[in-house]
């Protein structure tokens, strides 16, 4: 299975490949870290999965670079992206995040859930919400790939 692994942060980036190593069977895994690089892998491969941070920068960061402007909904614009370019791939959405704030509102992962479910019903399969102090998350996790690809 060939997954596009969507992370910026490092120790969430390794915690995520350790649970995506026990959750499927030898995963062939691709890295980005920023919604432009995300969409370029995603334009140049085909891919199986797509796990994918919510809140990510524009561009890499890098050795002069700084990673373009913080979106705390970068997630969200690839998915955006990717209904423009008509990629349809199954995709996880993993966010250490518990709430968001949009023009001074809170929003909620259900809401969240909901807004991803309605808007983006060909893409979309599942969020979840990853805490590096308790392992559920690595469980919900593997239950959410193998829901996402089950037809696959």
């Amino acid at each position: 299975m060939k997954i596009l692994l969507v992370e910026d942060e490092e120790p969430k980036r390794k915690n995520t490949l350790i649970a995506l190593k026990k959750a499927v069977r030898e995963p062939v895994v691709v890295e980005a870290k920023s919604v432009t690089s995300a969409l370029r892998e995603l334009r140049k491969s085909k891919f199986d999965l797509i796990l994918l941070d919510m809140s990510m920068p524009t561009f890499d960061v890098g050795p002069g670079e700084g990673g373009g402007r913080p979106q705390g909904f970068g997630g969200i614009e690839l998915l955006r992206s990717m209904d423009r370019y008509q990629l349809t791939v199954p995709t996880v959405v993993i966010t250490a995040y518990e709430q968001f704030t949009s023009g001074g509102t809170q929003i909620s992962l259900d809401t969240l859930q909901g807004t991803l479910t309605s808007s983006h019903p060909a893409t979309f399969k599942g969020l979840v919400f990853y805490n590096s102090v308790v392992a559920s998350w690595a469980e919900d996790l593997k239950r959410k790939i193998s829901e996402a690809t089950a037809n696959q």
